[in-house]
């Protein structure tokens, strides 16, 4: 059973129950011009439009969201299986990037005046266009806002195609842009085919590009964007080393570990998905994990008290499935679950495998949803050796009580985030992205309002 389209509708399927809850048709290549010349004329304006009026409609955005929280989750829960509580704390999150870029977004596009000999000159933030944007289900909300608010803020429209089995949260997203009082074109929403994504990619109302999700359809957005010239960001996968060395808080470190992988029910891009642990501690942090993770409540989504709920999709769970058998054929030890869940509903059972090796499927690739690789380090130069064997690079987390020593690690890390004595997270304080097939580009901080700007020299009186 897939989620992912029909050759006419986008559907969705609850995964907590198998029942069909939406099917929206795709648009018709007239739709999606009408859309994207709504963006363009929208841009005209917007870009005009001065910055304290920008930042008050973000700050309105952040109202409209609390406002329709609860139908806002329930909606999330229903199409992608997040429990009810997490869901909610998504909602709560985009509140707060909204009013954070209100009231810091401005400042990052202030004029930057430089010395030159003979004349003065400055460097100005211009906004690009429509940005497209091909975002995915994990975050149906927070994806598409970490990305949108910031472009917006600088003056740039949003085009967003969201991913067919969360449409439905497509939807409340743009009606709460139109209670905000966002004006038509700012930020419009497509639902279209692979081939209406090449179309507007292709088409020159469109400026620049950016996706989130797999490496494959990056390569696939990466070359049409590259071929029309055009500004592209990626986020895609990671497979995060999660590393503790002998001297760690364990508790602590456990704690940070079953959050880090088990969130979302183990589907984010910015997990702990490899546990590496030093040789000195990995008995004791192996005993300690699989206790904590056998204490997760798995169940309904919306239930309150729920942490774990059904994966998404359920290709993507054959897809585990899959490479868990994989894992253990080729030597790894199964310490808990393993497999799918009884009865209905998408469920994966909260799974830890111990001895994995890096020749080992669950080290090699990236295991989307809420399984555990534990990983034996002989000292910390070894750890990092074995956090570098990846062809991700997202982020990494250091647990050590050594401080200084995590800092000279970060530097031999190739990852676009280190986290010492702390799971991955984002925050749009501090910028988020990857390297290597994570991708490149970067969303969040001044890195994200300046992603989608054209970086304008003006010089004046130059002899």
């Amino acid at each position: 059973m897939s989620q992912i389209s029909s050759q006419t509708h986008a559907i969705s399927i609850n995964p907590a129950t198998g029942e069909q809850i939406g099917h929206y048709a795709f648009e018709s290549a007239a739709a999606l011009d009408a859309a994207l010349t709504r963006a363009a004329f929208g841009f005209g304006k917007w870009k005009r439009k001065p910055l304290q009026d920008r930042s008050r409609l973000l700050t309105a955005l952040a109202a409209a969201l609390r406002e329709t929280s609860d139908a806002m989750a329930t909606m999330i829960t229903q199409e992608m299986g997040k429990p009810i509580a997490q869901a909610r704390g998504e909602i709560e999150k985009c509140a707060k990037l909204c009013e954070w870029y209100a009231e810091n977004g401005p400042a990052m596009l202030d004029a930057e005046p430089t010395q030159v000999e003979g004349g003065k000159a400055r460097i100005e933030y211009r906004p690009l266009g429509p940005i497209l944007a091909v975002m995915p289900w994990n975050f149906p909300i927070w994806q598409v806002l970490r990305g949108a608010v910031p472009a917006l803020i600088a003056g740039n429209t949003y085009v967003l195609k969201h991913a067919p089995n969360v449409m439905g949260s497509a939807y409340l997203l743009r009606d709460a842009f139109t209670r905000a009082g966002f004006a038509e074109g700012v930020f419009e929403v497509i639902n279209v085919t692979p081939q209406g994504v090449s179309s507007a990619i292709a088409d020159p109302r469109i400026a620049a590009v950016t996706l989130t999700g797999s490496v494959r359809a990056g390569m696939a957005i990466g070359a049409q964007a590259g071929a029309a010239l055009k500004k592209c960001v990626l986020e895609l996968g990671g497979s995060d080393p999660f590393i503790v060395l002998n001297d760690a808080n364990l508790d602590e470190a456990v704690q940070a570990a079953v959050i880090g992988r088990y969130q979302n029910s183990g589907q984010v891009c910015a997990a702990a998905k490899r546990l590496i642990i030093e040789e000195g501690v990995v008995e004791e942090f192996t005993r300690k994990f699989v206790e904590a993770t056998r204490k997760l409540k798995v169940g309904d989504p919306l239930a309150a008290d729920t942490y774990i709920g059904p994966m998404a999709r359920f290709d993507l769970r054959d897809e585990l499935d899959q490479q868990v058998r994989d894992t253990l054929e080729e030597g790894a030890t199964l310490l808990l679950g393993g497999g799918k869940a009884a009865g209905a509903g998408n469920y994966y059972e909260p799974t830890v495998l111990a001895d994995v090796t890096d020749r080992m499927t669950s080290f090699k690739q990236e295991l989307f949803g809420p399984v555990a690789s534990i990983i034996t380090a002989r000292d910390c130069a070894h750890a990092v050796a074995l956090a570098n064997d990846s062809e991700f690079g997202l982020t990494a987390t250091i647990y050590t009580a050594n401080v200084q020593l995590a800092q000279q690690l970060t530097s031999e890390l190739e990852t676009g985030g280190v986290f010492i004595n702390g799971y991955s997270a984002s925050d749009p304080r501090v910028t988020f992205g990857g390297v290597k097939k994570s991708g490149f580009g970067r969303e969040l901080s001044h890195f994200g309002v300046r992603e989608f700007c054209n970086a304008q020299t003006v010089w004046l009186d130059r002899k």
